[in-house]
């Protein structure tokens, strides 16, 4: 395969994936959270409390940014601050249950969608994303 084609697939490739992601994004819309915020929720359903400073690190942003999404996630009852149980400095972040709520409709609308997406696919397809999907887990982790 010659170099320009190879970079065309990567291209096509990315464009895909690309769209997929945008695809699955749109099917829990109506939530009318952003990337970041979604990725705030997650971390902190996943992880636990944390710190407005811990956030900004993991999600590497800085902590001025983090904290204008944090504001806006607080703002609309999906987050809040409690104290911190061992610097009374700093305040953890922690989702609420309507926080907790939104992530849960959220994951269900993707999942939903996608599920309906892949059922339309015949069986031989179906494997084949899923193959595609192993292969894609492993290529992230190089």
């Amino acid at each position: 395969m010659s170099q320009k084609m190879r970079e065309s697939d990567v291209h096509e490739f990315i464009r895909s994936v690309g769209l997929l992601l945008r695809r699955v994004r749109a099917a829990a819309s109506s939530h009318e959270i952003s990337l970041s915020e979604n990725l705030v929720l997650s971390r902190l359903e996943h992880e636990g409390p944390a710190t407005t400073a811990e956030l900004a690190h993991a999600e590497s942003v800085k902590p001025q940014s983090m904290g204008a999404t944090i504001a806006a996630l607080e703002e609309r009852g999906l987050v809040e601050r409690k104290p911190h149980p061992t610097d009374g400095r700093q305040f953890n972040i922690q989702l609420t249950s309507k926080g907790a709520a939104i992530r849960t409709s959220t994951r269900e609308a993707k999942y939903a969608w996608l599920s309906n997406a892949i059922a339309q696919l015949d069986k031989h397809d179906q494997a084949t994303l899923f193959a595609a999907g192993q292969i894609l887990k492993r290529l992230v982790n190089l």
